[in-house]
């Protein structure tokens, strides 16, 4: 299975920078993981609406340029599904099994993601309905990757 990251902007904190590293480590032995970044537009502080979209969907073409042929593509946003850890693993098993071999994992910028980038997405998932740093959502998603093929496997991983 191969997994791709695709996330709007780099992270700049070194320990998110670590965890990253440490999670994609770690998956390693259960499948191919890519994590692509692309540009983050600056985003004033007094932006308009209008120019909060216009970012999104800069930041949207971005993200569709990235996204490769026949993969599923799962955008995470607010709105999506929401899943427990156990239900997450049993998603993905049954993409996989589904002939998903595979999946890319979209995360916007600040200021979320673009009408066209959902719309593009043949899912969207969401972690909860608190709003997260994306730089963090890296973090978080990966372990949910790693914990979703522990768990899939039958191995043991804390609760």
């Amino acid at each position: 299975m191969k997994i791709t990251v695709l996330a709007v902007g780099k992270i700049k904190e070194k320990f998110y920078t670590e965890a990253v590293r440490e999670y994609a480590k770690r998956l390693s032995r259960y499948c191919e993981l890519n994590l692509t970044e692309v540009e983050d537009e600056p985003t004033p502080e007094t932006a308009s609406v209008k120019q909060e979209q216009q970012i999104r969907e800069k930041e949207g073409e971005r993200l569709l340029s990235k996204i490769p042929a026949g993969a599923r593509v799962i955008a995470l946003a607010i709105e999506g599904k929401e899943r427990d850890s156990v239900t997450l693993s049993k998603h993905l098993s049954e993409l996989t099994l589904a002939g998903n071999s595979h999946l890319v994992f979209l995360i916007g910028g600040s200021l979320g993601l673009s009408e066209a980038v959902l719309n593009r997405a043949d899912e969207q998932m969401s972690f909860s309905r608190l709003t997260f740093p994306h730089q963090l959502m890296r973090v978080i998603l990966l372990e949910q990757i790693y914990r979703s093929f522990r768990i899939a496997r039958n191995e043991p991983y804390h609760k």
